[in-house]
């Protein structure tokens, strides 16, 4: 006997179909924990466009209305990762990177060139309802309010789209106007709604169902720093309560630094890094910081011994050091000057990955 099957049957022979129904079952129970454990699987993406070019003039329209120019961009060339269920990972990189095509395509709004997508299992693109229920997408450039409607008709609207019962939609939506502070403002039209107030409407309307996996792009553009604490605030909790998976694309660094412990830096179209986010620092920045308070004024151009004078205005000094030397370069300024306090400290995450862009681009 070998795992309920004697030896000499073909396991086609109807006493071993149990066991081979058991092995089936196994199999797709192993499948089900696989795609838990990569709630977003992305393999090989490629989304290219084909666009023509226009010369200037009448002359030029009528030129390229019989004769076009195309040429393909590659908004997203032969990108993979995966993001395990509740993850929140940040997703970066410079205007026309490529972060908001990679979006679309996760949502389903967009059919790839090429390679594979799976989010909770499921293609993105064939937009199946049991996947449409599951996923939200919020992108602070589009509004999905109705301009001349309070935010509620947009929420009772989505009420029935996503056929939400009434004691769960009423008690969502106090749960979340609750903790956007928005109670009094949902029944004001929202062009009368101020930018801030507009975006904490527009994440209602999309977290009314509770999706599991939530899309995030630039949610806090344009908001003022009180209202972008609020909104970073808020993602983090609905992370932390349900455990949903979380895309955030942003141009703000204190958005990222504040939300994500991962981070994946595209850059024309390519993965450049997918990682710890302060791990950036280890890795691409060969330098370190000395910040320095004198207890009287110095001659600054001394300065330039010890390392490169990023800013100097009496008392203060910021020196820029090799990463290996930084101890020695201390050690030298505690000597030679009046230092009354010192501190050496990484450089701010934004710059670093400004310098990890520009080295790509050169």
């Amino acid at each position: 006997m070998f795992g309920g099957v004697p030896f000499g049957i073909s396991p086609s022979f109807p006493c071993a179909r149990p066991w081979r129904a058991k092995v089936q079952v196994f199999l797709v129970s192993l499948r089900d924990i696989i795609k838990i454990m990569s709630a977003i699987s992305v393999s090989h993406l490629k989304k290219f466009y084909s666009v023509w070019q226009k010369e200037p003039g009448i002359l030029g329209s009528i030129k390229s209305f019989f004769l076009r120019k195309y040429f393909d961009v590659k908004a997203v060339n032969d990108i993979t990762f995966s993001i395990s269920q509740g993850e929140l990972v940040g997703f970066i990189g410079p205007n026309g990177a490529g972060k908001t095509t990679t979006l679309k395509c996760l949502a389903g709004l967009l059919y790839p060139t090429a390679g594979k997508i799976e989010v909770l299992g499921f293609n993105p693109y064939e937009r199946k309802e049991d996947f449409l229920r599951q996923i939200s997408l919020v992108m602070g450039q589009k509004n999905q309010l109705w301009w001349d409607l309070p935010p509620m008709e947009t929420f009772i609207l989505n009420k029935e789209i996503y056929e939400i019962p009434k004691d769960e939609f009423d008690k969502n939506l106090k749960t979340l106007t609750r903790l956007l502070e928005v109670e009094d403002l949902i029944k004001i039209p929202t062009r009368r709604l101020s930018l801030g107030e507009r975006m904490k409407c527009e994440l209602i309307a999309a977290l009314l169902h509770h999706p599991s996996i939530l899309f995030l792009d630039e949610p806090t553009i344009g908001l003022d720093v009180v209202s972008q604490k609020k909104i970073r605030d808020f993602i983090a909790d609905y992370n932390r309560v349900y455990k949903a998976t979380i895309i955030l694309t942003s141009h703000y660094m204190g958005d990222v630094e504040e939300l994500a412990k991962r981070v994946i830096i595209i850059d024309k179209g390519k993965i450049i890094y997918d990682g710890d986010l302060f791990k950036i620092v280890e890795k691409y920045a060969d330098y370190k910081i000395l910040s320095v308070v004198f207890s009287r004024d110095i001659d600054p151009k001394k300065l330039v011994e010890i390392g490169e004078i990023k800013k100097y205005e009496y008392p203060r000094a910021v020196i820029c050091v090799p990463r290996g030397a930084a101890s020695v370069a201390a050690s030298k300024l505690l000597q030679k000057f009046p230092v009354a306090d010192l501190l050496i400290e990484e450089p701010e995450i934004e710059d670093v990955i400004r310098q990890v862009f520009t080295r790509k681009n050169q």
